[in-house]
């Protein structure tokens, strides 16, 4: 952590849109798509209300060419990455505009195999030569036993 801070967000939504993945001269490419996250409670009226938010998601790198084969509207995702705002001079209107978005360090497909592939794992992992990876659900890691065979005392 630098200087005692930390920029980290860690999202698991619904794709909004297909990506739209752009390529440039100097051979860099980029892939843009939102994510919609709901959160339920029930109102002091007793119903049930669904509140959504929508999450900007930009994918650069080796990533790209993933996210654009595999991810479709609709997709499952786990998202981990940094928020950056942005801001630029709207031509019309003269005035200064900003958006949010969730830069992608590692993300995962979630909820079954991707269309025409062969696979059937659960969960697809994926991360950027920047990131860390990112481990599916179903790896070996026994965080229930210890090392001499005896439950841990830890509270939870």
């Amino acid at each position: 952590m630098a200087n005692g801070s930390l920029n980290k967000v860690i999202l698991i939504g619904n794709l909004g849109a297909d990506p739209e993945v752009k390529h440039f001269e100097n051979g860099g490419s980029l892939a843009r798509f939102p994510i919609a996250t709901s959160e339920s409670y029930t109102n002091r009226n007793g119903e049930q209300v669904t509140q959504t938010e929508w999450h900007n998601i930009v994918v650069r790198g080796g990533l790209v060419e993933v996210v654009n084969r595999y991810l479709n509207k609709g997709d499952k995702v786990y998202v981990e990455g940094r928020i950056r705002t942005r801001s630029w001079q709207d031509q019309a209107s003269k005035e200064t505009r900003y958006t949010t978005e969730i830069m992608t360090d590692n993300f995962m497909m979630l909820g079954g195999k991707p269309s025409g592939a062969a696979s059937n794992q659960a969960a697809t992992p994926a991360s950027s030569s920047q990131g860390s990876n990112v481990s599916s659900p179903n790896t070996n890691s026994n965080f229930g036993d210890s090392q001499d065979g005896q439950e841990d005392d830890l509270p939870f």
